[in-house]
């Protein structure tokens, strides 16, 4: 299974020209005391705080979000300051530091610190858990449709080296309630069902399923269950030890908007010695999650980087954030909602999603509607083509405004048009 066919990305097809000349505002790492901002003028600050490129409105923050200029200038020392001392921090301080940058992360995802290391995204967190699981000869697992190309592709990877039993279910765009979803997970398991992976947000339509009644349900039957958070955190308010889960994978440069190259990886006590890490590591003792990812000569500012992400967040605040990203969504998708030629792909139920939408047009294929936003209208998304979802996932972030939504509505009204 190829995800470069599930994601068309029309940026990779080259089609975007960039300016000859690109002017970036020198990064400031100061945040400022907003007390006397009301919410519209807050927002604008915030959007002054990106460098927002001039030739398209940028609705794909899906993929990756750009940092803020706090944070980047931020990243920027870090680089400055590990490059001066060079194998003098590598050997002396940055173990040191990961573990302190883990201590804060955990505490903002509000699990334990021995339960959680920092990965490179939600892809290799994730797969270090489907490789390293114990599997046996006729185990079955159980994952969606919807899931995430690059973990389908391991599933299919240990099906085949451990003769596991693969059973794919589909979720519904618009449910009907949280027993729908948890009752399709549930109807898949037998006596020889070992693992149910299952997205926290689906990545492609942005909606939410209710990981703590699957995880209940799960365990009932003695079923472990992998959590795929790969857009959640920095995203909405939740916390970890809430959900009930077993694992708990995500990407901290999406939501969190740390620097490219940061994820997490949650793993319970009592599963820490049960999985085989993708590379062996100097830390031998079976409970320590250290264990499980071997960190190398890799980026350090970056893991240093999401520090400061927790600051900007913080300064935000995480349910302000949240509470903006909904709003957001819920702007575009409820003046096209009535339009008979336009498909939403997405819950309208708040709780259901965020900030993440998809959107289609009848009798217009997704790479063609992706393509004529950009050529036609300067609006950079992604192109959405497999499962029970056909259209262009639209992902608002903080450095958006009303202004870029009504010029994406607009366009998108165009286009359902002609």
């Amino acid at each position: 299974m190829d995800k470069r066919t599930f994601l068309k990305n029309i940026g990779a097809l080259g089609l975007f020209p960039l300016t000859n000349q690109l002017h970036y505002e020198e990064a400031d790492s100061k945040l400022i005391d907003t007390a006397d901002y009301n919410e519209s003028d807050f927002w604008k600050l915030v959007r002054s705080q990106y460098n927002l490129h001039p030739d398209f409105i940028n609705l794909e923050s899906g993929y990756y979000n750009i940092i803020p200029k706090p944070t980047l200038a931020k990243q920027i020392e870090h680089i400055k300051r590990i490059n001066l001392e060079g194998s003098f921090y590598m050997r002396n301080n940055r173990f040191k530091d990961k573990a302190m940058v883990t201590d804060q992360l955990s505490k903002l995802v509000n699990c334990p610190s021995d339960n959680l290391v920092i990965t490179r995204n939600a892809t290799e967190s994730l797969d270090l858990v489907i490789s390293g699981f114990p599997w046996e000869k006729g185990d079955e697992a159980i994952y969606a449709l919807q899931d995430y190309g690059s973990m389908q592709d391991m599933f299919e990877q240990i099906s085949k080296r451990h003769n596991v039993v693969l059973k794919k279910v589909s979720i519904p765009n618009h449910p009907l309630n949280d027993e729908e979803i948890v009752s399709i997970y549930k109807s898949q398991i037998t006596a020889k069902t070992k693992l149910i992976m299952v997205s926290h947000m689906i990545n492609i339509t942005g909606q939410i399923l209710p990981i703590k009644k699957i995880c209940l349900m799960a365990k009932n039957y003695g079923v472990k269950v992998l959590v795929d958070g790969a857009h959640c955190v920095g995203h909405f308010d939740f916390k970890i030890d809430d959900l009930g889960c077993d694992y708990y994978g995500s990407s901290l440069h999406k939501w969190l908007a740390t620097p490219l190259g940061a994820g997490l990886l949650y793993v319970d006590s009592k599963h820490i010695p049960n999985i085989w890490p993708l590379i062996a590591d100097h830390e031998k003792n079976p409970t320590k999650i250290q264990r499980l990812s071997h960190t190398g000569t890799h980026p350090c500012s970056t893991d240093l980087s999401i520090i400061d992400s927790i600051e900007y967040l913080n300064w935000i605040g995480i349910k302000r954030k949240e509470k903006r990203l909904n709003y957001l969504k819920s702007y575009w998708l409820d003046a096209l909602k009535d339009n008979p030629k336009i498909i939403i792909n997405t819950p309208y139920d708040k709780k259901r999603s965020c900030g993440i939408g998809n959107v289609g047009i009848r009798n217009m294929k997704p790479e063609l509607l992706a393509k004529r936003l950009y050529e036609e209208f300067k609006i950079f998304t992604v192109a959405i083509d497999y499962a029970n979802v056909k259209g262009c996932r639209i992902t608002p972030n903080v450095f958006n405004n009303t202004q870029e939504l009504d010029s994406f509505i607009v366009a998108m009204q165009t286009l359902a048009d002609t």
